[in-house]
């Protein structure tokens, strides 16, 4: 069995294809914002702490609230309708937690009004979007 174990509350165990999942989910996360920062004229391999000043505080809202929703359980995935419920509103908060750590005095930068709303958009459409194909996908697995 391949699976990272640890302390907890009964099997908390977590298999590889979550990890997978995990890492999958920061990696798009930070493309998206990325992206954004070089459509707006920011060069990621030429200003790597612009870049990584602008994806870190989503990247820590996403874990931050998906530890708490439990994003990561082996439930999430037993269905579309459960996967899209549980990973809007994840991504809602961990959207709200990014703008404000973006916004506040530890990281550099701010935004325009309209940011808030792409963001949110954007990163539901990209975390819940391809959440979706991997449960429709395994499922029935």
């Amino acid at each position: 069995m391949d699976a990272v174990t640890g302390p907890g509350v009964g099997d908390r165990s977590i298999d590889r294809r979550t990890v997978v999942i995990g890492v999958l989910d920061v990696v798009l996360l930070s493309a998206l914002v990325a992206g954004g920062a070089l459509s707006h004229g920011h060069d990621p391999i030429t200003a790597p702490i612009e870049t990584l000043e602008t994806v870190l505080p989503f990247v820590l809202g996403w874990l931050v609230v998906a530890a708490i929703a439990g994003v990561y359980t082996s439930d999430v995935s037993s269905s579309v309708g459960r996967t899209i419920r549980l990973l809007t509103v994840t991504w809602l908060g961990a959207a709200n937690v990014g703008l404000l750590l973006r916004q506040s005095a530890l990281f550099d930068g701010g935004a325009a009004w309209p940011f808030p709303l792409v963001m949110t958009g954007l990163g539901l459409l990209v975390i819940v979007g391809w959440r979706v194909v991997v449960t429709a996908l395994t499922a029935s697995e």
